[in-house]
């Protein structure tokens, strides 16, 4: 089992990131698949989750409305389209895939990706 998030880097304030992550090892298609976050001096944080029972997305409030959560079951992909990124943006940006609908807590979670970086900053 893998997922391999890429697309981080460094990005001025109001400026856009994709992130994506590449799946492996698992049926993709039956997982619930989320990003989740660690910013320094907080605890991970959800960021967006894409359910793959009903296909609903979910967002935490610090990103609603700038940031969108995508997946093609066919290619085992998933994305996060970051725009209007904050310096309060910063930090590692994890993805993760859990055989549960709706869930919205790290332990629901089984696999978890390395991450990537995003910094926000000018």
């Amino acid at each position: 089992v893998q997922l391999q998030a890429s697309g981080g880097g460094l990005v001025q304030p109001g400026g856009s990131l994709r992130l994506s992550c590449a799946a492996s090892g698992f049926r993709f298609s039956l997982y619930t698949v989320a990003w989740f976050r660690l910013t320094p001096g907080k605890e991970r944080e959800l960021v967006a989750v894409a359910d793959y029972r009903d296909r609903s997305t979910y967002y935490s409030n610090s990103v609603k409305g700038r940031f969108t959560i995508s997946r093609d079951n066919a290619k085992n992909m998933a994305y996060l389209q970051m725009d209007s990124l904050r310096p309060e943006d910063t930090g590692v940006y994890l993805c993760t895939a859990s055989p549960r609908s709706r869930a919205r807590d790290a332990y629901e979670y089984d696999y978890w990706g390395q991450g990537t970086l995003v910094t926000v900053s000018s």
